[in-house]
């Protein structure tokens, strides 16, 4: 099912919100208290725990914060942190927006998020796709944008398909809301087909294809031809709504050139996402576009850090298709350290490891680190790669020669190292 991108419109006005009961509201309060000291003792940003205990206090509380906003959800594997911070820039030129910026994407972080901004009418949420359907059955969003889904965390989401069923269910319970979905990702067109509402179609190809190589409803092999893929069952590539020539975006009744301050083509297709999500909230595509060309850095993604001698980019990259795309933004030569964990929220599994294509960083110093370093420096040994290995990635970076060098870094060793290099600075 396709629907025509509507034209701009403006959600109506919402009084100040209220959670109904004093018990609900105890909860929340409570909630922002718990987070405030989480903050002063230096434990956390506080985004977790004070959502964890608004919805312990009250089951509700997410809910009741959401109600009477326009509520976008972004979800996938890969690129919804940046797609969310793109997304509420462009409609951040409507008034404020509720967004969850440190990217705590489960129910808890999604409650604190609404919380902390309980004044504004909008709000843009990105969501773990494991969590969409308790996020979205509470919060009934106006828009759901979904990117891709891919292997991640594999001792927690082991079979992509099964990921792809469980949101596939989650939108078929949701006849009011319109879905944003990525025609380029089998996986993401097998359960955007579930969907009760209209669904936007967009081509936002990430170029990764190695999790969706057959058929998600029947299992047979799919057929590639040029950019459109097809099985016999039936199911195929939709037509888009929306898609890219080169950084131009195309909509049915729009070109707007897109100006990013951020690297890479997979950054084109999440604006390309962003700017399809804005232009059903009401936001031109030239305003929407100018306000994404403003963004230089995405929770620390991205961000230069001087340290003694060297200059360091931080990127993240957690799973083989965030490699691929990750791989596009490194620089030929440039000396790069890989820091990888294995902690509960990175997946403990690390066999993931053998499906990037390391071999792609030869000519230039590598060096493996993180709590994971051995496991990465037989991955590099594998792949012919001249390395050393070292555990603390400061300690690693200090070993290159001066000049810039790249951190590419999973999930908890990427935000352990930007909060040491920001305790530095």
């Amino acid at each position: 099912m396709s629907e025509t991108v509507p034209g701009p419109r403006v959600g109506p006005a919402r009084p100040m919100p209220r959670l109904g009961d004093s018990w609900s509201d105890l909860a929340v309060r409570s909630g922002l208290l718990v987070a405030r000291l989480s903050r002063s003792l230096g434990l956390g940003d506080g985004s977790n725990v004070g959502g964890r205990v608004s919805l312990a206090l009250h089951p509700g509380a997410l809910g009741r914060l959401a109600q009477g906003r326009r509520v976008v959800l972004v979800s996938g594997t890969n690129g919804k942190t940046t797609t969310s911070h793109l997304l509420a820039e462009a409609l951040g030129t409507l008034g404020e927006v509720a967004h969850n910026a440190s990217g705590s994407n489960m129910a808890e972080g999604v409650a604190a998020a609404l919380a902390t901004a309980r004044d504004a009418d909008r709000a843009v949420m990105e969501v773990d796709e494991l969590h969409l359907a308790r996020v979205a059955r509470q919060s009934h969003p106006v828009l759901i944008v979904l990117l891709n889904l891919t292997r991640d965390q594999l001792d927690r989401a082991a079979e992509v398909r099964r990921t792809a069923a469980a949101v596939g269910r989650a939108l078929a319970e949701l006849p009011h809301t319109t879905v944003l979905a990525n025609v380029d990702d089998p996986m993401t067109v097998w359960a955007a087909g579930h969907a009760a509402g209209p669904v936007v179609w967009v081509a936002a190809d990430t170029g990764w294809r190695a999790d969706s190589m057959t058929c998600p409803r029947c299992g047979r092999p799919l057929a590639e031809r040029r950019s459109a893929w097809r099985c016999s069952c039936g199911l195929a590539r939709p037509e888009p709504d929306w898609r890219l020539a080169g950084s131009v975006a195309i909509g049915q009744d729009s070109a707007t050139p897109l100006t990013l301050n951020l690297p890479g083509p997979v950054n084109r297709a999440n604006a390309l996402m962003a700017l399809a999500a804005a232009r059903h909230e009401g936001v031109e595509p030239v305003r929407a576009a100018a306000a994404m060309g403003r963004v230089e850095q995405v929770a620390g993604r991205y961000a230069t850090f001087d340290v003694g001698p060297h200059r360091l980019r931080l990127l993240l990259a957690k799973n083989p298709a965030g490699w691929a795309a990750t791989l596009g933004m490194l620089r030929p030569g440039r000396p790069l350290v890989v820091a990888v964990n294995a902690r509960e929220a990175d997946g403990r599994d690390t066999s993931w490891l053998w499906d990037v294509d390391f071999g792609a960083l030869a000519g230039r110093p590598v060096v493996a680190s993180g709590e994971r370093a051995a496991d990465i420096g037989v991955r590099l040994s594998y792949a012919d790669l001249p390395h050393r290995t070292e555990a603390d990635p400061l300690a690693a970076v200090a070993g290159l020669p001066a000049g810039e060098v790249d951190v590419v870094a999973n999930y908890t060793a990427f935000f352990t190292l930007r909060r040491r290099l920001a305790a530095r600075a």
